[in-house]
């Protein structure tokens, strides 16, 4: 392990962290905030053909109700976490639970689509200030040491277990109660969240003064949701259609904007001296490469266990339980294997891991349900927990206090914006393999394997890439 000391450190005249009594049990409750984050980006996607049943959606507005949560939150993920820091990180993280809760309550209620999209679309921002600030909360409560090593352990397992969960409960709460089940879980998670944070975190000052960058703000802020609409947006229409055309070009040209105006601000939103930090740019870079590998994958086993193991909804969903199991087991144990073997070693362990898992279900099919899912899913699931957990600790690692927001934002900002372009990619590869399997006369079973069968090596080789990116960019 490199034990040179990173660029950006705390300084010596700290503001007062924040103090709590049992930061444990406020660990506890800022982990389960995040889980809900990371729930909502996928246990929609199961309930899709119920909701569009009873709402009269079709397949294009469908794709939406997933869009609508992912746009906002990716584009504002930075600008949440430089007013968490401007204003307080509990504050703005009071403010996007009760935001967050709030517009849940609204997509249960939904009468029709527009209202629907509408609550997705609010769901989506409140997240964005939710889930830097949050994060920033940890990092100020366990500033350094093993037990930093452990409580970012927890965070990146549940950051992880959100995913996976996600398809689980999205099945149970389908079948057992209807589709506005899968919003309503979150209305007594979100009430105890804001009832518990008060009291066990129990001080919070702003860590900067400096005045807001309302133009960086702004372009970054519709540049990013520019671009995550763009991505989305490509596999339905086609990537030459006009309106992915213009997106993409729209986000070109706000981003490059934003670039122009950070280098004269005299307080950028997005200081670049940041990524001198060679941790923090290792970590956020490893981060957008597990974010498209993650979102891919399990959009891949939803549609994979019902199309072509003919699972249904609710079975689909308890088969990924033990990949869930496995990496809630791995977090436990990651920060006894970083405190031995290094923290990069261990990270780019995890990658190797997560590859290896992903290639072994890429080249198992017709195995059956225990070689070809069960054990590879378990390896899987050891891999992406341990990945989670050391890549957002090494994405924080030597960030002083007066930037844990913008860290936290930037991490988060990498995964979304990771998710929407690995999807995009890998979807599409998926789409037109199955495709050109139809036409050659292979059956609907047959040719949507082969086009998953691609996806899931390319998930692969991205956690290869992640290595990769984790032995090359090495600390100063």
């Amino acid at each position: 392990m490199n034990t040179a000391s990173p660029t950006l450190t705390v300084a010596a005249a700290t503001p007062p962290r924040p103090r709590s009594a049992h930061r444990w049990w406020a660990l506890a409750v800022l982990a389960l905030a995040q889980f809900l984050v990371v729930l909502d980006a996928s246990i929609v996607n199961i309930a899709l053909p119920t909701v569009g049943t009873a709402l009269g959606l079709d397949t294009a507005a469908l794709a939406w109700v997933v869009t609508a949560y992912v746009l906002p939150f990716g584009g504002l993920l930075l600008l949440g976490g430089r007013l968490a820091d401007r204003f307080g990180h509990r504050r703005v993280f009071l403010v996007g639970v009760a935001g967050f809760v709030a517009a849940s309550l609204a997509a249960g209620l939904s009468v029709d689509g527009t209202m629907l999209l509408a609550a997705r679309a609010v769901q989506g921002a409140f997240a964005a200030l939710l889930a830097p600030a949050s994060l920033a909360l940890l990092t100020q409560l366990f500033p350094d040491g093993a037990a930093r090593g452990k409580a970012l352990g927890v965070w990146g397992a549940v950051a992880g277990m959100g995913s996976a969960a996600g398809v689980l409960l999205g099945g149970v709460l389908t079948a057992s109660f209807g589709w506005p089940a899968v919003f309503f879980v979150n209305l007594p998670v979100g009430i105890l969240v804001l009832v518990s944070i008060p009291f066990l975190v129990t001080r919070d000052r702003a860590t900067s003064k400096e005045r807001m960058d309302a133009a960086g703000a702004v372009t970054a802020t519709l540049g990013l949701a520019a671009a995550v609409a763009a991505l989305s947006e490509g596999g339905a229409l086609g990537w030459t259609s006009p309106v992915v055309l213009g997106l993409g070009a729209l986000a070109v040209a706000l981003l490059a904007a934003f670039v122009l105006v950070e280098r004269r601000a005299s307080h950028p939103l997005l200081p670049f001296t940041f990524f001198r930090n060679r941790d923090a740019l290792a970590g956020n870079i490893v981060m957008l490469l597990v974010g498209g590998s993650t979102v891919a994958l399990f959009f891949a086993l939803s549609v994979y266990l019902q199309e072509v193991v003919h699972l249904d909804a609710l079975a689909a969903g308890l088969s990924q339980l033990p990949l869930a199991l496995a990496l809630i087991g791995i977090a436990g144990v990651v920060p006894a294997i970083v405190t031995k073997a290094g923290l990069r070693a261990t990270l780019g362990g995890a990658l190797v891991v997560l590859g290896a898992g992903v290639a072994w279900l890429a080249l198992a099919g017709g195995s059956g349900f225990v070689a070809g899912f069960l054990l590879p899913s378990i390896v899987i699931g050891l891999g992406l927990g341990a990945t989670f957990v050391t890549a957002t600790q090494l994405a924080v690692r030597g960030v002083s206090e007066s930037e844990s927001g913008l860290a936290s934002g930037l991490v988060n900002t990498a995964q979304q914006i990771g998710g929407a372009l690995g999807l995009a990619i890998l979807g599409g590869i998926a789409a037109a393999q199955t495709s050109a399997l139809l036409a050659a006369g292979s059956d609907a079973a047959a040719a949507t394997s082969g086009g998953f069968f691609l996806l899931f090596l390319g998930v692969a080789l991205l956690a290869i890439a992640g290595a990769a990116v984790t032995a090359l960019v090495r600390s100063r």
